[in-house]
């Protein structure tokens, strides 16, 4: 996984595809210059549907269609709750990085990372959850095994604790397989029925790539806190 400090910008054109992703990503930051310490974003293929961030502590629709979830009329104040219970999740988690790693101050980035790919075809569904530390992954989690991998020694009292958490892991494993997906389809339908509307022939769009992380209802997944 690597840091994301400026926004990168792509040209994607995915109006043939049949495999679509659903994306959130959390980032959490210490003394970076003109960077708010916490920021959060949703992607659908790519493309930003949401943002929030502790400068501003609200969660908030990046796409027109996003206002057909006004159906729920909690569904943006839920999202925004999440952001401001995760930002000291993720304070935290920071300051627990730093001393296994035995650093004092200076600049650090965590990342948390998750989603799930969709194909529309098959229904095949493919659910990830990441986390990295200063550019280089930390511990991430295996769907398949239902167990964490630590590729660094600093995370592997991480994953002996989340392995023995049961119950978290079923809640990850459900959300992945369950939630995203039909949370997936959900947004790619709206954004459908709003493209017919407006009359857009293309899909092309320019997207922001940030990493941050965790999404909404009807059951957002568990910023863990690092023992």
């Amino acid at each position: 996984m690597k840091t994301v400090i400026f926004v990168v910008l792509l040209w994607i054109h995915s109006s043939a595809a049949v495999t679509h992703s659903l994306r959130y990503s959390y980032t959490g930051s210490s003394q970076v210059p003109n960077l708010p310490e916490y920021q959060s974003v949703g992607l659908v293929n790519e493309v930003q549907i949401s943002h929030c961030d502790s400068n501003t502590n609200r969660n908030v629709p990046k796409q027109d269609w996003m206002s057909l979830l006004d159906e729920d009329p909690l569904y943006w104040e839920q999202q925004t709750e999440i952001c401001l219970s995760n930002q000291p999740l993720v304070k935290a988690n920071i300051y627990t990085a730093q001393q296994r790693f035995n650093q004092t101050c200076g600049i650090h980035i965590l990342q948390y990372m998750y989603g799930c790919e969709w194909d529309d075809e098959t229904g095949e569904v493919n659910g990830y959850l990441q986390v990295g530390y200063d550019g280089e992954d930390f511990i991430a989690f295996d769907i398949r095994k239902q167990t964490w991998i630590a590729p660094t020694p600093q995370a592997v009292f991480t994953k002996h604790k989340w392995d023995n958490d049961r119950a978290s892991t079923q809640q990850t494993v459900y959300y992945l397989n369950q939630i995203c997906p039909e949370r997936l389809e959900k947004y790619v339908n709206y954004g459908k029925s709003s493209r017919l509307r407006t009359g857009i022939k293309s899909q092309e769009h320019m997207s922001f790539i940030c990493f941050m992380f965790f999404p909404s209802v009807p059951q957002p997944l568990i910023i863990y806190t690092w023992p």
